[in-house]
């Protein structure tokens, strides 16, 4: 796990010294102040403010002005391997005027000139509404407290920005630096030897539950050649979407840490995966009304005339959401991932990526350590240096 750096700056010392930045970035801001700093009540793999900067001169010099912005840098310890911040900040400024609806992006310090440590600014859209994974949105919030229209409109409103995601054309966008090369030969290939150089990451090398093992096994026998590679959200569940607070139809897609280019079933699957661990109801049901996966998989294929079916992205989803859960044993101090940590949630994983239990050996044991023999150690998730996100 990678811990802060010595020049890092705390928390209470970031508006201060960021005033001072934006008043030399933003054009009209050299008076401005910041003010209603405040913690993001989500996203704990980037740390992040929100805030608004006032007193910026207007095209009317008689005028001022405020605007809404957000400050996201790297945590204390980060809960993704080779975490980099270029990455999300250059999906969201090459996904600009697309038709994923994405925060306007500002500027990047990715070498830690202003506050010693990279950071980043973008906009903030204020009038949205959004669902909690801690608490459970199918115990509370909009989503709980909605009529059972406004549940399919919220998960719907997901599917469909999904949809949009693996429309985009990734040459054109210029995403190419999004395709985990350094991890195979084909896309479900690197995706699963990613998928285990994550779990090393995070549990020390410690041993795996052989339960997750033989799942990863399972997946790595079952190999194929996926009919569409498109970009892949990564993290596609409706706690990463923005909702219009009047319709709630969807704004904006948040949280690209872990985009990459791939099979877009994969997106559907962790939605689906998400969507289970987080509900506490019995049975890890969804409350009325929200769509079921059949639903959920009509929808997406009217909207790009494709239906994922790989059982290989069910396998792999439940894989990943163990590797958050590896890090809430470890005994370091760091803040977890919540929206995946209850090993309960965990260990029953196997339910929900099998639809009929024969087709995999995934079992009910998923929460667990990394270690099945193989010893692999692919090429680092993110090659640094510039050149690496042209």
């Amino acid at each position: 796990m990678t811990s802060a750096s010595s020049s890092r700056l705390p928390a209470d010392e970031l508006p201060s010294a960021l005033e001072a930045a934006l008043r030399q970035r933003i054009p009209a801001a050299h008076n401005a102040t910041i003010t209603n700093w405040r913690p993001a009540e989500q996203g704990f793999s980037t740390e992040t403010y929100l805030f608004d900067l006032v007193d910026v001169e207007s095209s009317d010099t008689a005028a001022t002005g405020t605007q809404g912005l957000v400050f996201r840098r790297p945590p204390d310890f980060a809960v993704l391997p080779d975490f980099d911040l270029r990455r999300q900040y250059l999906v969201m400024q090459r996904l600009a005027n697309s038709a994923v609806p994405v925060p306007k992006t500002r500027w990047i310090d990715a070498e830690g000139v202003d506050l010693g440590t990279p950071y980043f600014v973008m906009d903030r859209i204020d009038d949205v509404v959004s669902v909690s994974d801690v608490p459970s949105y199918h115990h509370e919030g909009v989503f709980a407290e909605t009529d059972d229209n406004g549940r399919a409109r919220l998960s719907n409103g997901c599917v469909d920005l999904i949809a949009r995601v693996h429309q985009i054309n990734t040459a054109e966008r210029c995403l190419g630096f999004l395709d985990l090369r350094g991890f195979g030969a084909t896309p479900p290939q690197r995706l699963l030897n990613f998928l285990r150089y994550a779990l090393d990451w995070a549990g020390d090398d410690r041993p795996l539950h052989p339960g997750l093992t033989r799942a990863l096994d399972w997946a790595d026998n079952h190999m194929y050649v996926p009919s569409r590679v498109t970009l892949c959200w990564g993290d596609s569940r409706m706690s990463n979407v923005l909702y219009a607070a009047g319709d709630h139809h969807p704004v904006a897609a948040l949280d690209w840490e872990i985009a990459y280019l791939g099979d877009p079933g994969a997106d559907l699957a962790w939605m689906f995966l998400t969507d289970w661990v987080s509900s506490p109801l019995d049975g890890h049901a969804s409350l009325h009304g929200t769509p079921t996966r059949e639903e959920t998989l009509e929808r997406y294929a009217g909207l790009t005339g494709s239906r994922p079916s790989n059982m290989f992205h069910r396998c792999a989803a439940a894989g990943r959401s163990a590797d958050p859960a590896q890090q809430e044993t470890r005994p370091r101090g760091c803040r977890p991932r919540r929206h995946l940590c209850t090993a309960d949630r965990i260990r029953s994983g196997w339910a929900l990526t099998t639809p009929n239990r024969a087709e995999s050996p995934f079992v009910s044991q998923c929460m667990a350590r990394w270690g099945d023999g193989h010893g692999r150690r692919p090429a680092r998730f993110q090659p640094r240096g510039q050149a690496a996100f042209s």
